[in-house]
């Protein structure tokens, strides 16, 4: 079984560390962190930091690419690059002392969809029944996602399973679709479903709902309490134990990652959400977007607590 990450839209994280920050003012930051990021790029990450062969299939911009991939390169990655005119997006994160983190994310380069094209040329000869594809983060302006749901759909047609994880599907897209896995959080659930999440009878009454419509997997993050899966073997709540979070950033991409890793693995439904929450607990102990470290990862999953509900 293969892992196969897809990014169209990668971007270098740059992480700001100042004193304090105020809109419509002048802020004085120090950069403290500049790396090679996007959501795929960020679950392959994971995923190679722990030990699970993966491969991350990626387009960069020409005037910045090569300094992108000798970033992947330092971090040992496995990854193919298809390069198109433009620069790589820079996305910034303000850390401050006195305040939560403040984001920034640029939109990235303009593209056409020949750049599928592009992709399915690369990744189609190379998957089999079984095999586990990502397609994560943001749609790149001059794609439509009618063309993106045709590149799933040939994908999903060589028998792999797809994962998405993306701002740019609305609810309908994610039910046509019928992706093997989603990932939302409480805010994107509330977004698909058009109404407010204010309970955790809303959350799972939300993530059933999904699930009923032909999504296999439906992985509800809930921050720093857990995970909630529904799925065929019934539905699932996994909670972490307490930590010490450095930064939230990249903590649902490597929470993918953990649950591929499982399934790669050939392990059941409870060891998937438990792996899940595992990778992304320890993902917040690390700095800026990077990956979690496998002795966090071994710490938490041992108290990671599972509950068939």
């Amino acid at each position: 079984m293969k892992i196969i990450t897809i990014t169209l839209n990668p971007a270098f994280d740059v992480h700001c560390s100042a004193e304090h920050f105020e809109a419509c003012h002048e802020n004085l930051a120090t950069i403290t962190e500049r790396e090679a990021g996007g959501k795929g790029v960020n679950i392959s990450r994971a995923l190679s930091m722990n030990g699970v062969e993966n491969l991350a299939l990626l387009a960069v911009g020409d005037a910045n690419g090569a300094d992108f991939c000798r970033e992947l390169d330092k971090d040992g990655m496995t990854y193919e690059a298809i390069e198109l005119k433009g620069r790589i997006r820079e996305n910034i994160t303000i850390h401050t002392k006195d305040a939560p983190e403040t984001r920034l994310s640029f939109t990235g380069f303009a593209t056409d969809e020949s750049l599928l094209e592009k992709f399915e040329e690369k990744l189609l000869p190379m998957l089999e029944s079984g095999d586990l594809v990502t397609f994560t983060g943001s749609v790149p302006s001059g794609i439509s996602i009618s063309a993106v749901k045709g590149f799933i759909a040939n994908i999903k047609n060589t028998g792999a399973k797809v994962v998405i994880d993306s701002r740019s599907f609305k609810k309908n897209d994610l039910i046509e679709s019928k992706p093997w896995l989603i990932k939302p959080n409480e805010e994107e659930i509330a977004v698909y479903l058009g109404r407010e999440i204010d309970s955790f009878e809303s959350v799972m009454d939300g993530a059933k709902a999904l699930y009923e419509s032909g999504i296999e997997n439906v992985m509800i993050s809930l921050g720093s309490k857990g995970a909630l899966l529904v799925c065929a073997d019934g539905a699932f709540i996994a909670r972490p134990p307490k930590i010490k979070a450095i930064s939230t950033i990249g903590a649902g991409d490597s929470s993918i990652g953990g649950f591929l890793a499982a399934a790669a693995a050939g392990k059941g439904s409870d060891e998937m959400i438990r792996t899940a929450v595992s990778f992304g607990s320890a993902a917040c102990m690390s700095a800026g977007t990077r990956p979690p470290v496998p002795a966090d990862v071994a710490k938490i999953y041992a108290d990671v607590t599972v509950e068939k509900l």
